[in-house]
Order: C-alpha cells, then structure tokens, then sequence
C-alpha cells in the first residue's frame, strides 16, 4: 500500500515525470440478457458435454440479441456514475474506448450521449481506439488533459459486440469471445489522495497488423468497390498462434519497462489485472512473469474476452470484490489487433 508520506514525486517514492494525479472514483459494468453457456456450443458441434469449457476456459458469455454496443455502455456509464456517487450533470467529457463501431458514422461516443436522451447534457465526447487495449490507451491519454484542468470529472467506457462478427462454422473464436461493457469515472486526485498513475506505456507492432482483423466497416472494403463477396469480410481473423507467439516474447520486456519506470517491483503489485485474451493467455502470463494466479484477476470463464471492454471489465470485478483497496499499486496489462501491446501501473 502507498500512503501520502511514502509520496508520488520521487521523495522517497516514485521516480521519473509519468506520475499523473488520476483517480478512479467509480466503476460500472453491463451485460447483455442472452446468455450462451459453453454446453450449447458443445451440442452445437456435436461435442462431448464439456469439451469446450475444459478446452478453452470458458463456461458462459454474454451475447448480444438487441443491445448496441452504445446502449451497453449508457448502462454501464450509469452504474459506474452510481458508484462515484455523481451524476450526468458532473461530467464534463465522455471518452468511448472500444475496439468495435456500431457503425461507420458517427463516432460510438456520439452514439453513446444519444442513447442516454436527456440525461446527458451537452459534453465533450470523442472515441480513442487501439483494439483490445482501447480502455488503457483511453485512459492514459485522458489523464493529461484532467490533470492538467481542462477535464474534471471524464467517463472512459469500453463497449463491444464482438458475437455478431464471429465465423460460427467453426470452433475457436466462437468458444472464447463475448459482448460487454464496462466503465470507469476519473477525476483529479485531491493533495490528500495517493491514487494515480505511475507508470504507463503503449508500442504497436505494425508487422502484425495482418493478424486480427475484420476487413469491412470503412471504405477500403466498402461493398461498392470490393472485388471479392462482401459478407466473409464481415467476419473476425485472428492467427492466434502468431499472435501469441509474438506477445509472450514482447510481453515481459513490456512490463519490466513499467516496472522500472514506476521504482517497483513486481512483488509490490498488488494486483496485475489482464487483458482476458484466452484460457492459455492467462496461464502464460502468470507463468512467464513468475506471478502467483492468485495475484492475478481472471474472469473469463464467466464473460469470455470482451475485447476493448475486457480489461475495464476485469478492474471492476476487481474492486468490486475488495481485491484493490486505495493505496495499493496495480497494473494493466494486455494486447490487441494491431498489434498493440501495453500497460499500467496506477495506485488504486
């Protein structure tokens, strides 16, 4: 745990300019009401009673019917408001971090304040996107502009659907991903507060660009110029292997960076909250960094990936669950379509 004594300026504390005085005051989820359970998919393919959960980790997701990614998010935005103890009336920006678009036009924060009616006045609402890690970019992008004033009290909400573009011909992606939302309300810290963030950093890997994606939704592969048929580019990709590959060897240089620039050492986090990219992601991790599973958060049995909405999902469960209480270091970590890798490193 950091108290006020230990400090943020390098007294005696953290080192280096990153520290940013931000605070996580509230945070919120939402779910769609359909449920798909591991067993249905089971049946679906003619498998064995449990094939799919005992091979990918996932029991249960969320699968939207009539949500929107925006109508998720309105929700999940209040409750993380209920949770801060605010209302609409003391938001002054609303920051949409997603790794899926309702639609081309307009922007999924705009979509967002339109869903709420009147319950949102007239606020600066703009997207931030980097895939998987959408919240954490968001998020760290934001604190600048709150520490600094401009902002006072921003949401930063995650939503995606990602059931809907999913190939359910085979089984894969379709065993591990699910639709979500979630949110967290963030403001200045006050002199007395320890919350912030530390240490943060974020790289793409443009080589990897290739390796997840969904081609239509802009006009590259609009149906009016593409040369092949249109609704297989509808559809996710993912090279799974590469893309694993490519993080494990990544990854732990990542957070030895963060770690360094944050003057602490893994065994002073208290919590490091991933990205919940797959069954073998989450076990990889905690054994290539040497962290203790208990020291780390994973909810995807539960809720699948989420995709942009994953990591804000899993931070919440966290805090919810009285795993994070304030003063105690704690990192996001995590990677997506890109390829984006990155983290975190904030005192709760």
């Amino acid at each position: 745990m950091i108290t006020e004594d230990e400090n943020l300026s390098g007294e005696g504390g953290f080192l280096g300019g990153q520290v940013r005085h931000i605070r996580i005051c509230g945070t919120g989820v939402a779910v769609p009401e359909s449920v798909l359970t591991s067993e249905e998919i089971d049946r679906r393919f003619g498998l064995p009673a449990g094939t799919v959960s005992r091979q990918y980790g996932v029991r249960m997701r969320y699968c939207a019917v009539s949500e929107t990614a925006a109508s998720l998010a309105a929700s999940a935005c209040e409750n993380a408001l209920r949770q801060a103890g605010l209302q609409w009336q003391d938001i002054d920006c609303l920051v949409a971090a997603s790794a899926t678009m309702d639609q081309a036009l307009p922007y999924n924060a705009a979509l967002i304040l339109s869903s709420l009616g009147t319950r949102a006045r007239h606020v600066a609402a703009f997207d931030i996107g980097a895939s998987c890690l959408s919240f954490l970019v968001g998020l760290d992008t934001i604190s600048y502009l709150v520490e600094a004033g401009r902002y006072g009290n921003v949401v930063v909400v995650s939503a995606d659907i990602a059931t809907f573009s999913l190939d359910w011909s085979t089984l894969g992606e379709s065993a591990i991903f699910g639709d979500g939302a979630a949110a967290a309300v963030v403001r200045k810290s006050a002199p007395e507060e320890a919350s912030c963030i530390v240490a943060s950093h974020v790289e793409t890997h443009a080589e990897g660009a290739p390796w997840c994606h969904i081609k239509a939704g802009g006009s590259r592969y609009h149906p009016r110029r593409a040369a092949a048929a249109f609704d297989p580019l509808t559809l996710f990709h993912m090279d799974g292997p590469r893309l694993f590959r490519a993080v494990s060897r990544e990854l732990p240089r990542i957070v030895a960076r963060l770690l360094e620039g944050a003057a602490l050492t893994l065994d002073q986090i208290r919590l490091v909250v991933p990205h919940q990219g797959s069954r073998l992601a989450l076990d990889h991790l905690a054994r290539r960094l040497g962290i203790d599973p208990a020291r780390t958060v994973d909810i995807l049995a539960d809720f699948g990936n989420q995709v942009g909405a994953s990591l804000p999902s899993a931070l919440h469960h966290a805090i919810a669950q009285d795993r994070l209480r304030r003063g105690d270091p704690f990192m996001l970590l995590g990677s997506g379509a890109g390829l984006t890798m990155g983290g975190m490193v904030m005192v709760y």
